[in-house]
């Protein structure tokens, strides 16, 4: 391994016109969309009914639930939301008790601030998200500000849970219909990426980028898989099986059709029989087709790491919460505002895996929160004709926040803001210009202050990181060379060695990628980093033909079957 010098750290240039550009949506961004319209509008319209709409706030607590997890299989999903639930209750039970207990704004900043920072690293150790912490915090940041007694909580309480059950319902709705639906979706998009970096080798024109980018969708695609550890059924084996081809492309994406990787992506993204592959080690006689998968066996048997050791890291990023939300909240109280809350919630929506993401989130914010004022000065006349009205118009800006936001946080923002202010409004309707001069000093605050936090608290612990990055790279890569040279390697072995070099390579990016966004450090072994990568990916080349998951070259045109996947 080269021990070159590494290259000082240039200053950085602030992205504002970048940071603004608009993305693909995503290809489920109808699901969490059409979920939190479901799970918002009948306990909403329900208290309508009942002429009760003060209270929607609460149960509304308890909808947004439903914006979580549909990334995951719905085994993991079931237990994700229920735990989401959870948090949003305990959260939401500390703000009420606080509320009833003590009027001093200085304190429920303080209460509000640390909560948010709790909500910011645990979320991000579990990796639930997104949404992540932000609907947490916004959840109990509010309630920290509405008038509250000890009598009033179990029954607020109560509300949210029920709204909470229901949202988790939502949540699993789709699984008797599409019961694979979440694992059919990270398969197609490993092979899709798998297939774009195929395109670039066999251009002769391979992309370090395009190459980082189909190692980490192949590897999501596997825990994506991994996450249901119940017993394996005959689609997800397919699944599996495709996902190997994703990783036999990746080692020798010269010989590879990227239209075939492609149309196995466009078939399994349906509602049909999943495609099935050939085992060429079964043709090359050197692994029985049982052992195909064997690897896999043997990850799900494996337990997750512990949640303590994973808060460790996130010290940096939970104190720039804490300290970034409380002095947002101060400023905004010394200037007189009645809700210190939303300069509170801007700021903590700031903290991202480094500075330089930090930056482009504030500048999303702000631009997206001047915009959404303007859109909740357009359509207020409409939400005051009536309590269904009001509804109704939370519920188009819930769709929309969640069908814009995967362009581009900003995009989204612009119906997140009109949203938080019609909340404002169940209780009774509040002056329109003393609500958006409001929210933009409050949101000006917050970035401003939140951002200033983030550079006051460096996070020095990155370049460690890296260097643990590439030490576990090093071991990894050492271990599944010297099974691939021997001759006695058993099948389960090879498999574990080759998937935990791989997951040590998609990790060293992204601790390298984080690393690199962040200032005020010692200059990063950036030349190392490109070293231990290019070794990793000769190694598992090299583990891969000696797993015999390479094809004979004459075999690359070998017709595809469809295998049945009914239960």
């Amino acid at each position: 391994m080269s021990s070159a010098t590494p290259t000082p750290t240039r200053v950085r240039r602030l992205p504002v016109v970048g940071a603004l550009r608009l993305g693909r949506p995503s290809d489920v961004w109808f699901k969490p969309a059409l979920s939190v319209v479901a799970a918002v509008a009948p306990p909403s319209l329900l208290l309508v009914a009942l002429g009760r709409l003060d209270l929607a706030a609460y149960t509304m607590a308890g909808s947004l639930c439903a914006l979580y997890a549909h990334h995951r299989p719905y085994a993991a999903r079931a237990k994700v939301l229920a735990w989401v639930v959870l948090g949003m209750l305990g959260g939401l039970a500390v703000a009420l008790v606080t509320a009833s207990l003590t009027r001093n704004a200085v304190v429920l900043v303080t209460v509000g601030a640390l909560l948010a920072a709790v909500q910011k690293a645990v979320c991000d150790a579990t990796r639930v998200g997104p949404p992540a912490h932000v609907i947490l915090t916004f959840v109990s940041s509010a309630t920290l500000f509405v008038p509250q007694t000890l009598g009033q909580v179990p029954g607020h309480l109560a509300l949210a849970a029920a709204a909470g059950a229901w949202a988790w319902l939502v949540g699993m709705a789709p699984a008797p219909l599409r019961p694979h639906g979440p694992e059919r979706r990270a398969t197609a998009q490993a092979l899709h990426t798998t297939a774009a970096y195929a395109e670039t080798a066999r251009g002769g024109e391979e992309s370090a980028g395009a190459r980082s980018a189909a190692y980490a969708a192949v590897h999501a695609a596997w825990q994506t898989l991994l996450a249901a550890r119940n017993r394996p059924s005959t689609t997800r084996r397919a699944l599996e099986r495709l996902v190997v081809r994703a990783e036999v492309a990746l080692a020798a994406p010269a010989d590879t059709d990227p239209a075939r990787l492609r149309a196995w992506a466009d078939a399994v993204r349906g509602s049909g029989r999943v495609p099935r592959t050939g085992d060429p080690r079964r043709d090359e006689g050197s692994l029985g087709e049982r052992d195909e998968l064997v690897g896999v066996a043997a990850e799900r048997a494996v337990a997750p790491r512990p949640l303590w050791s994973r808060l460790g890291p996130l010290a940096p990023l939970a104190v720039r919460t804490a300290l970034g939300c409380a002095l947002a909240g101060y400023v905004s109280l010394a200037l007189g505002a009645d809700r210190p809350y939303w300069a509170l919630v801007t700021a903590a929506s700031l903290y991202q895996a480094n500075l330089t993401l930090t930056w482009s989130r504030a500048v999303q914010r702000v631009v997206g929160n001047l915009v959404g004022v303007l859109l909740f000065a357009a359509v207020t006349p409409v939400a005051r004709l009536g309590p269904l009205a009001l509804v109704l118009c939370i519920l188009a800006c819930n769709f929309g926040a969640e069908a814009l936001i995967g362009r581009n946080y900003w995009l989204g923002s612009v119906c997140v803001t009109p949203l938080a202010l019609l909340v404002t409004e169940l209780p009774g309707y509040q002056p329109t210009g003393e609500l958006v001069t409001d929210r933009v000093v409050d949101t000006l605050v917050g970035a401003l202050v939140g951002f200033a936090a983030a550079l006051a608290v460096t996070d020095r612990r990155a370049g460690r990181r890296v260097e643990r990055a590439l030490t576990a790279v090093d071991r990894a890569r050492e271990r599944a060379a010297r099974l691939a040279a021997g001759p006695a390697s058993t099948p389960a072995a090879l498999e574990a060695a080759r998937r935990g070099l791989a997951a040590a390579v998609v990790d060293l990016r992204a601790t390298a990628d984080a690393a690199a966004g962040e200032w005020w450090q010692r200059a990063l072994p950036q030349e190392r980093v490109v070293l231990a990568e290019q070794a990793a990916h000769r190694t598992l080349a090299a583990t891969v033909r000696r797993q015999g998951l390479l094809p004979d070259p004459g075999t690359t045109s070998t017709q595809t079957h469809t295998e049945d996947t009914s239960p």
